[in-house]
This record gives C-alpha cells, structure tokens and sequence, in this order.
C-alpha cells in the first residue's frame, strides 16, 4: 500500500486541526449546559479527522484524475499528481478510510444514543453516509461539487453546522438556537480557508475548468468575499457574547481574531495568488486557537 511517509503526506496532516474545531467548540456548548463525556468526546475527534482524511484521499485522487494538480500547482505536492502513489493503490487507501471512518461513526453514536433512541440512530448514519457521500464527491466524478463552485456550501454545512450542533447534540440531545451563532462562525471560518486555497489556486482551477466560487467571480471579488466571511464570524461571535450576557474578561477568546485581522489586511493587500499560500495555514490554526479558547472560556461565561 505504499510507504507511510506517502501515505501522511496524502492524509494532509496540516487539515485535521481545522476539521476538529467544529467539534471542540460543539463539546464547549454541551459542556455549559452541563453535558460532557470523555467517551463521546474522544471517538468525536477521531470520527472528523476519519472523514477529513478521507476527503483528503479522495480530492487528491479526483483533482489527480481530472489533472487539475499539476505542475502549473502551487502548494505541497499531491502523492497521484507527484507519482508516489498510483490509482488503483490510492483508490484502496480510500476504501480502508471509509471502512475505518464508518466503524468510528458506528461506535461514537452507540455510546451517544445506545440502542433506544432509533430515530436518532438513524439520522446519525445517515449523517455518516452523506460525510462520506461529501467527502468522495467534491473532486470525484463528472459531477464533482467543487467543480461547480458549491464547494463553499458543503464545507460550511459539514464543518459549522454538523460539526458544531451535531457534536452538542451526541452530548445534550437537544439544540437551542443560541447555539446557531458560534456554528455559523466556525463554518464561515472554515469556509475562509477553502477560498484562500481558491484564491491561490485560481489560475490553475480556471484552466483546469475547475469553477470554483473565486473562479466564478474573480480573484478581486474573491478577496471582498473573503472579508465578508470573516467579518460576519466575528459579528457572530460578539452576538453570541451579547446574548449570554458574558462578561469581557470572560470573553478573551475573541483574542483568537487578532491574528485573523492581520491575516485579512495581508490578503486584501496581496495581488499574486501564489503569495497566498502561506495564509492558509495562518487561518487554519488561527480558528483552532479560537476554538480552544472557546472551549476554556465558555464555562466561565455565568
């Protein structure tokens, strides 16, 4: 199956702290209403970076495929475009991903709802299926998502809204519309990532005919849109302080944005896409940071 450098490299390691933040702030929101369970906790975390490795897998075997990673590229390389791993062996890694995320998924909404709770058994697998459904579909196939600038959408729905009130819910098995604001941050952050990987990759995606949203409306746009991705997580993070009347002394996760502004000046300034590359990361740990400070400080908010 290859050697397990490759296979790391593949996995995009970079990705996994983004893709848990949903669920550490989820747990956060459990937490202040009193829920929390090591257990569910712990199988969460390894649940999302199952789903997250496999969405890996597969964007580097479609993107791969189609030629879209390439030599024009910029970023780390991909293992099919580079030739470290062929087709038929990265489809494998693909199928054991699925198989070990799916037996994940399985065992985390056991301990949630055991065997009573059939309705939301249920949904949970089916939650399961459409994260594995998401994660092979937005590069692969000729009806690949992601090539029709709908990969925003999915990431906000998966990553925000999923992440955040799915993970509360395998806690409290309740939702409350407070809760709504923080998930829609968190997805508006994580969608902010995935337009700077646009953003950077827009010359390459546009002759690839990859019509990603920065493609469909242009490198200039794609920075404005990128503010307003930012600015409205940040709206929704002082709503939420706002509305449960939370003291400023308890709210020193909003220290998180700091970087995340000097992050937006930098990439309204920036007129190279390659020049972006760098962000991404920036971004990405700057939302983790965020989400761990959230978790430490929301039971403090009272």
């Amino acid at each position: 199956m290859g050697n397990i450098k490759v296979w790391i490299q593949a996995a995009r390691l970079r990705t996994l702290p983004l893709s848990v933040s949903g669920i550490i702030v989820g747990t956060a929101l459990a937490k202040k209403q009193g829920f929390f369970e090591v257990g569910i906790f712990v199988l969460a975390l390894l649940t999302t970076i199952g789903f997250q490795v496999t969405s890996n897998f597969a964007n580097d075997y479609g993107d791969g495929v189609k030629g879209t990673d390439n030599a024009d590229r910029i970023g780390p390389a991909r293992a099919l475009q580079s030739g470290l791993l062929s087709r038929p062996v990265l489809k494998k890694g693909i199928i054991v991903s699925i198989i070990i995320s799916m037996l994940l998924a399985m065992t985390l909404i056991y301990m949630a709802f055991g065997t009573e709770n059939l309705i939301y058994i249920l949904l949970f697998f089916f939650l399961g299926i459409l994260s594995i459904w998401a994660a092979l579909k937005y590069t692969i196939g000729s009806n690949a998502y992601g090539y029709m600038g709908l990969g925003d959408v999915f990431v906000f729905l998966f990553f925000g809204l999923l992440g955040v009130l799915g993970s509360m819910f395998l806690y409290t098995k309740a939702l409350d519309w407070v809760s709504l604001l923080p998930a829609v941050a968190i997805g508006l952050l994580c969608v902010g990532v995935l337009n700077l990987n646009n953003l950077r990759d827009v010359v390459s995606d546009k002759k690839h005919g990859k019509n990603t949203l920065v493609v469909l409306m242009g490198f200039a746009n794609g920075k404005w849109y990128h503010f307003l991705l930012i600015f409205i997580a940040f709206l929704c993070f002082l709503g939420y302080i706002w509305i449960e009347n939370a003291s400023w002394t308890n709210s020193y996760f909003m220290l998180a944005f700091v970087p995340i502004l000097i992050h937006l000046v930098t990439v309204m300034k920036t007129q190279e896409p390659g020049e972006l590359d760098g962000e991404l990361k920036k971004l990405a740990l700057s939302t983790f940071a965020l989400a761990l400070l959230f978790y430490i400080a929301i039971n403090n908010f009272l």
